[in-house]
């Protein structure tokens, strides 16, 4: 397939399906991941992208594992295509105060939202680079900027990896390739949001909750974007939010 690819690291069923099926729906072969245990349901996502038309891999692999990683990225680049786009899209998000949250806990979370995001960066940015184009884009969340109480874990794994971004930014910036990241500030509308948050109903049709394919939609926006006007940080909310 003689393609440019789009990797979605963390293509869950609902924000990361949405970025996957935008990507696959503008021309790019989407290649999807999530652990091994959830390669079933990858799969399900594959066969809707391929059933509107696009073309879609699923992949199972831990982000947190290098050689995992290593293998993936150039497993792709020598089967599927160059990686056009990236985006990093694991959450980990869990609250627990300070005194509850244990180590394992906390690096758990660490490794799944920061460290996880640095392997990404580190195997697919500089096979960028030497193409002089490409574009990156990290998933970041209020908790990025924000510390709230009960999030010490989430708040601190994705502070470092905003600061990650911005250091790859200045990076590969100026070897051509658009780094990105994204402030989701508030509720998406989620398979977990509509099991555990009443009145999600009247929420989406109020507009007061962020739709996932929204979402995708600005993130094929960034990549879209000619390089004499870039955006590194994007923050999307809900017109009712409060911030």
């Amino acid at each position: 397939m003689n393609q440019g690819v789009a990797l979605i690291i963390g293509a869950g069923a609902d924000t990361g399906g949405a970025i996957a099926r935008a990507f696959a729906a503008d021309g790019y072969h989407a290649c999807l991941t999530r652990r091994p245990r959830n390669l079933n349901q990858l799969g399900l996502l594959a066969d809707t992208i391929r059933d509107a038309g696009g073309t879609a891999t699923p992949f199972g692999v831990d982000a947190r594992n290098e050689t995992e990683m290593a293998a993936l990225v150039a497993r792709i680049e020598a089967e599927v295509g160059p990686i056009e786009v990236c985006v990093f899209n694991i959450g980990a998000n869990v609250r627990f105060g300070i005194g509850e949250t244990t180590p394992r806990v906390f690096r758990k979370v660490w490794e799944m939202a920061c460290f996880a995001g640095f392997l990404t960066a580190h195997n697919v940015l500089p096979r960028m680079a030497e193409r002089g184009r490409g574009t990156m884009i990290f998933t970041g969340a209020t908790a990025s900027v924000r510390g709230a109480s009960g999030f010490g874990a989430f708040a601190s794994a994705k502070a470092g990896l905003r600061n990650l971004a911005q250091s790859a930014a200045r990076e590969y910036g100026p070897q051509g390739v658009h780094v990105a990241h994204t402030l989701i500030d508030g509720m998406i509308d989620s398979t977990f949001i509509r099991d555990n948050v009443p009145g999600v109903d009247a929420l989406r049709d109020e507009d007061r909750i962020l739709n996932p394919d929204h979402i995708a939609c600005n993130y094929v926006h960034l990549h879209r974007q000619p390089r004499d006007a870039w955006t590194f940080e994007l923050d999307l909310r809900p017109y009712g939010e409060s911030w």
